[in-house]
């Protein structure tokens, strides 16, 4: 399977985490983003990186869009918001460049409009609601697990 991971790599827990539980299934794993929202070193979590989205969204079976963290803005990380979604939004029209059977993620919460689009987040290929009830599902069994907790 391949995954690709859009969005604000560097300052995102979920990015890390998703990388790290995605490569032990055995994924192929792709990050995208402005250089500035990349960490230094992230070649070396074995992932591919990427900054042009439009180029390459139509080889993988599931994109992930991260929330951009408007309060970490303010250190210029990329020109402008409305230049960030030109680039990087998944748009009803990116959406259409992807493979017929692929699906659209998002930890959330989102900054529909920005990152994606309200059509594409309620849209045929969105998982996202599932993927947010599955998470808290998971966190809570692992929670349960660690604090000592037993399996009847």
């Amino acid at each position: 399977m391949n995954v690709l991971i859009v969005g604000d790599i560097m300052h995102s827990r979920v990015a890390r985490s998703n990388i790290h539980g995605l490569k032990i299934m055995g994924a192929e794993v792709t990050v995208c983003a402005p250089p500035t929202l990349l960490p230094y070193g992230i070649d070396k979590l074995g992932v591919a990186t990427a900054y042009q989205l439009d180029k390459i969204i139509g080889d993988f079976d599931v994109v992930m869009a991260l929330r951009i963290q408007l309060e970490r803005q303010e250190a210029g990380l990329f020109p402008s918001i409305r230049e960030y979604r030109d680039l990087y939004g998944l748009t009803a029209e990116r959406v259409k460049l992807m493979k017929p059977k692929s699906i659209v993620m998002h930890p959330g919460p989102t900054n529909r409009g920005l990152e994606i689009d309200p059509d594409v987040a309620d849209g045929p290929k969105s998982v996202i609601l599932e993927q947010v009830k599955n998470g808290v599902a998971s966190r809570m069994a692992i929670l349960f697990i660690h604090a000592g907790g037993k399996i009847e």
